[in-house]
């Protein structure tokens, strides 16, 4: 059995993509700061010794490193640096020292990276333009990365804006299923003229997969469905599943002044090299939260 390693995999993504391998029976090693099971190893991604000590013992086939700061409105912004970029060149400093035979590594970015482009769907090839330090933090993590291409078998993800069940009630889908799960009759969002490309949780899992028993590397893929849903939109949806309709209050403190209004991805890349649809539409995505 080749075995992956798989960093963040207490996460939402990580559970996910953890399924997913042990699906297509591979041996799968969880790295967690803090582990809640006994098939978990605690590894300090911020100490490269750690790391070296966790890997040698582990000798992994392919790694896939999900572990990230990745909530927007977090209130440190030196810490996107310390967790994103830094932690990542840890382990890419680690494998190397270590004289890993890995055949792939795939590393989490981020959409952000594009900013808030004129075009109608956002390729590989859009230049980047972040406007808050999340985003920030993942392009600085890029541009490290392309130093070892020449050195490791990289592939770096660019997913945009995906959810299912178990997402933390932080962001924005949870937090309107949510209140329409408990029945509430009023909710506070920020501006609802907001359009983003969502995924299912389940398709992006079976793309890390996909990805992983490619033959690309040294890339930039975007994760994505290529179709564009207003807030407004999923609003109106979830009114439809429930069967009532909820009155929404615009909170201006949920208003964010760099607030991206449109992100929409090209996913052509991503279907060349996995030659499959997404499995799942957003409808499909929201009943099956409001049912959970």
């Amino acid at each position: 059995m080749r075995r992956v390693l798989v960093t963040g995999s207490n996460g939402f993504t990580g559970r996910y993509v953890v399924t997913e391998l042990k699906r297509r029976g591979y041996d799968v090693v969880e790295i967690v700061r803090k582990k809640n099971s006994t098939d978990q190893v605690e590894c300090d991604l911020s100490d490269k010794a750690h790391i070296k000590y966790v890997f040698s013992k582990i000798q992994p086939d392919y790694i896939i490193h999900l572990a990230a700061l990745s909530f927007v409105g977090h209130h440190d912004a030196r810490a996107f640096y310390d967790v994103n970029l830094f932690s990542t060149l840890n382990i890419l400093e680690a494998c190397n020292e270590l004289d890993l035979d890995i055949s792939k590594i795939i590393i989490s970015s981020s959409a952000n990276i594009y900013g808030n482009p004129d075009v109608e769907l956002i390729s590989e090839d859009q230049p980047p333009s972040p406007v808050n330090h999340y985003a920030m933090s993942k392009l600085a993590m890029e541009h490290m990365c392309k130093l070892w291409f020449d050195k490791l078998p990289i592939l770096i993800t660019r997913p945009f804006n995906y959810t299912g069940v178990g997402q933390d009630l932080k962001f924005l889908i949870p937090k309107i299923v949510d209140h329409f799960r408990r029945n509430e009759k009023t909710i506070e969002l920020g501006n609802l003229d907001v359009y983003r490309d969502f995924s299912d949780v389940r398709d992006i899992s079976s793309y890390y997969v996909d990805l992983l028993e490619s033959d690309v590397k040294s890339e930039f893929v975007n994760l994505c469905s290529g179709s564009l849903y207003s807030l407004f939109f999923i609003v109106e949806k979830m009114e439809e599943i429930a069967d009532y309709k909820i009155e929404v209050n615009i909170n201006p403190s949920f208003v964010r002044s760099n607030e991206i209004k449109k992100l929409c991805g090209d996913n052509s890349k991503l279907m060349r090299i996995i030659n499959h649809p997404p499995v799942y539409c957003l409808e499909d995505t929201l009943k099956k939260m409001f049912d959970a």
